[in-house]
């Protein structure tokens, strides 16, 4: 240990002043013009490139799967940091969710398996719990220490219970695991036929509104509505109780918080542990919906993303939802042989950057308006000459979406207050 280690603790949780902070939330007759604002582009968008497969039930299906675990790591960091404590180790959590998931979904059942996973996340976030709140360690270097950890934990059981007996019989290898049984999946059938009928005429708009309705009532696993039920509750739970006030209060303030006899500890203990459980549960999805084996790498930095997720949600369920699924429609769009449709979005981003640039220059920022028409114009051009995009940057438009989105609304953001401040019972006296 160095001197530096052991003589400087993280900083303190402060008295927080009072005050809104922040900047006022989107009503939601404002969220669904912009949604209607956003249909209405990308239908534009189909008709004048051709790329039919933008707004298709196949392309909407895909990202709901994808989506579903990118949130759900999201809603882990999000009962985390309302409680206070920076939750960097979501990845490692569902590293710990995808193996054991696994592991008890393929000897048994899947819904064991979804438990199983739950479990492991949650064990993953009592050790971050441990650390943080009791220990006092400095949030990121737990976080990253978890992710460690759980990498190699499930390296050196996968290479213990995957490659020998009934397991490496049955297909099991040092990185992957026996496959398991699916998990049930659901249609609407008269509205699936339906939407799917009307999708068919690529009318403008309505069409395109056919597809995506069709992709969300089409082959729907259980598990993703157990996810979205998720949201509705952490909703419930932590803006509409006692119990959601008195947690959000250790996050915002919580020497005010102690002074009115709520237990921090206790608190940040448990939204910790749920948060690892939201995030193990993201990682049985994975292993047990998505590919129904375990896989090394398998989540392939997807705690990271529904951290961003979360961020560009303002640490509330709404914006967490709608930034999980902006992803997860970037990433099915590049495991669909998407560089057509890439390319195609290219023209969506000139007019989304032509409309910053406006904005900007509305608002006197000069030099974010110039950068932005600037941006606008090499991706104008970048489109009129070409016909496709490479290869490298589909792979990597989920990235690069997660980097777009974050700078765009950086300035609306309002943490907690106290988040990932250091908190000592008694502090305030």
């Amino acid at each position: 240990m160095t001197a530096t280690a052991t003589t400087t603790p993280p900083p303190a949780a402060p008295r927080v002043s009072g005050g809104k902070g922040g900047r006022t939330r989107l009503s939601f007759p404002m969220i669904l013009l912009v949604i209607a604002g956003a249909l209405v582009a990308l239908s534009a968008v189909r008709v004048i490139t051709g790329a039919d497969d933008i707004t298709s039930s196949g392309l909407i299906s895909a990202s709901l799967a994808l989506a579903v675990p990118i949130g759900l790591a999201g809603l882990g960091g999000l009962w985390a940091e309302r409680a206070g404590v920076v939750n960097i180790g979501l990845e490692g959590m569902m590293i710990l969710g995808t193996f054991f998931g696994a592991w008890a979904g393929w000897q048994t059942d899947p819904w064991i398996g979804v438990l199983a996973g739950v479990l492991g996340g949650m064990f993953g976030g009592l050790l971050h719990a441990i650390a943080t709140v009791t220990f006092g360690v400095d949030h990121i270097i737990s976080g990253i220490a978890i992710n460690i950890l759980a990498l190699g934990i499930t390296t050196y059981f996968a290479k213990l219970w995957f490659n020998s007996g009934e397991a490496a019989a049955k297909g099991g290898s040092p990185k992957q695991s026996p496959p398991s049984d699916d998990i049930a999946t659901v249609t609407l059938p008269g509205l699936s036929g339906f939407f799917e009928s009307v999708e068919k005429h690529e009318w403008f708009f309505v069409s395109d509104v056919a597809g995506i309705l069709g992709g969300l009532v089409t082959d729907v696993s259980l598990l993703t509505i157990v996810a979205i039920l998720l949201f509705f509750g952490t909703f419930a739970v932590l803006w509409k109780t006692g119990f959601g006030l008195r947690l959000r209060s250790c996050g915002e303030n919580p020497i005010a918080a102690e002074s009115l006899g709520v237990n921090v500890y206790k608190y940040k203990y448990i939204a910790v542990i749920i948060s690892g459980g939201m995030a193990g549960l993201g990682g049985a999805f994975l292993s047990l919906v998505t590919s129904h084996i375990y896989n090394e790498g398998q989540t392939g930095g997807r705690g990271y993303i529904g951290l961003a997720a979360m961020i560009f949600g303002n640490w509330r369920p709404g914006g967490l939802a709608m930034g999980a699924g902006l992803f997860g429609y970037a990433d099915a769009l590049q495991l669909r042989n998407g560089g057509q449709s890439v390319h195609a979005l290219l023209l969506l981003l000139v007019v989304i950057l032509v409309g910053l640039t406006i904005w900007k220059y509305y608002r006197k920022a000069f030099v974010p308006a110039t950068v932005s028409a600037v941006i606008a114009a090499a991706v104008l051009v970048w489109y009129l000459g070409t016909d496709t995009v490479p290869t490298e940057f589909v792979t990597a438009t989920p990235y690069i979406v997660t980097l777009l989105v974050l700078s765009l609304s950086a300035q609306r953001l309002r943490m907690p207050k106290a988040d990932g401040m250091r908190y000592r019972k008694g502090q305030g006296k």
